[in-house]
């Protein structure tokens, strides 16, 4: 049986909007359970580490030069479990584009981020030698440390309404970076599923 443009036009709405449908379907079943801290043992060391499912992603601001590439940053909370002994971290990394330059971020006073309104600067941490990586770096040529976190500043983060990092750059002068997306909901999960904030 043949179609008339009609009937065909008809049967393309109905098949877009059956994908369409699916498509909130599934964004709408993923994107709380997205949120969801992961865990892993790493067998090695018997330690367990609670992360993220994905870093929280940052752009630098102020980049409006045309053929300027901008800068990322990476942060994502970490949770290192020893059969009871809880350390907590905050991974970082950075990957350069061709806009300021970020300075050697392991270096005294490299790193602080904004909460609100309120300023803290982050010291670089030794985490614990693992087997496996708390998060995949963006790029191999990017940097990457861990700084110190404690269950105050992880539930102060949790509960911030606005999340700034900034980096001393080659020139000594601060490099700001904000998040692309809402970033609140995965810290506040994260220091939720630790037993750190209660609803």
């Amino acid at each position: 049986m043949q179609h008339g443009p009609a009937s065909a036009n008809l049967i393309a709405a109905m098949a877009v909007a059956t994908v369409l449908a699916a498509a909130g379907h599934i964004a709408g079943c993923a994107g709380p359970r997205a949120r969801e801290p992961i865990e892993n043992l790493d067998e090695r060391t018997g330690i367990t580490i609670a992360t993220l499912q994905a870093p929280i992603e940052f752009v630098e601001t102020g980049v409006l030069n045309v053929g300027k590439r901008s800068s990322f940053a990476y942060l994502g909370p970490v949770e290192w479990d020893r059969m009871g002994e809880i350390r907590y971290g905050l991974w970082m990394h950075v990957a350069p584009g061709n806009d300021r330059a970020v300075g050697d971020i392991t270096s005294p006073a490299a790193v602080s981020l904004s909460l609100d309104d309120a300023v803290v600067p982050l010291s670089i941490l030794e985490a614990p030698r693992l087997g496996l990586e708390a998060y995949a770096s963006a790029v191999p040529w990017g940097q990457t440390a861990y700084f110190a976190l404690s269950a105050d500043l992880l539930k102060r983060l949790a509960a911030a309404e606005r999340l700034t990092l900034h980096f001393r750059g080659l020139d000594a002068q601060l490099v700001d970076f904000e998040p692309i997306r809402a970033s609140l909901p995965a810290l506040a999960a994260f220091a939720r599923s630790r037993g750190l904030i209660v609803d």
